[in-house]
């Protein structure tokens, strides 16, 4: 018989923002979808930057807080998409993924050249890791943006703006979850023992 009181139990009420968090960074993403399947990229540039600040405000409201890393992604959806309407061009919304994955990337990895596990700013009030386990998870995430960078970059000069939207939609999203959940048995393996089973940090990038 298997002893269930040994069985791993997720904690919910570290599961519930998640869900909501990932529920507001998927919201925009998935107007930006559909404003350009019924009109275009500029159209649709438009409700992204709406549904952008509406995320933004929507998550101080509910969660009392907002995360470096949506705040960051909201400025330069902002930016680049006001830079996309005023000039007509949609290379500016086209490359924002490619400069936010970037930015979050050397961010990462250049702090940890210094010696400091930045991850462990963002989620080290939901996460007790030992400093090797930061610096782990850390190295992966900042990898992963520049994965993630790569390929909105192969994306864009190679196909078309909606082949190009709906990856960035559809197919961002699993692959972060995919590799969030990688992430599960290495913050298991460097959190202290008293420590319940993580669920893994997610960070869509809108």
């Amino acid at each position: 018989m298997t002893d269930k009181a040994a069985e791993p139990e997720i904690n919910w009420s570290e599961l519930r923002p998640q869900l909501i968090k990932m529920g507001l960074e998927l919201g925009p993403l998935v107007v930006f979808f559909v404003a350009n399947a019924r009109s275009d990229i500029f159209m649709a540039t438009a409700w992204f930057m709406g549904a952008m600040i509406i995320s933004l405000i929507l998550t101080w409201v509910i969660l009392k807080k907002i995360a470096v890393m949506p705040l960051v992604t909201g400025v330069v959806v902002l930016v680049f998409g006001g830079l996309t309407l005023w000039l007509q061009d949609d290379t500016f919304i086209k490359i924002k993924p490619t400069i936010t994955n970037g930015l979050f990337a050397a961010v990462l990895l250049g702090g940890l050249l210094f010696g400091h596990s930045l991850l462990k700013y963002v989620f080290g009030d939901v996460y007790k890791l030992r400093p090797e386990g930061w610096s782990k998870l850390t190295l992966n995430w900042g990898l992963f943006f520049i994965v993630l960078a790569v390929i909105n970059e192969i994306l864009w000069r190679n196909f078309s703006t909606d082949i190009w939207v709906a990856f960035k939609v559809w197919g961002v999203m699993p692959l972060t979850v995919i590799f969030s959940i990688s992430q599960v048995s290495l913050l298991n393996k460097y959190a202290p023992a008293t420590e319940p089973v993580h669920v893994p940090p997610i960070v869509v990038e809108s």
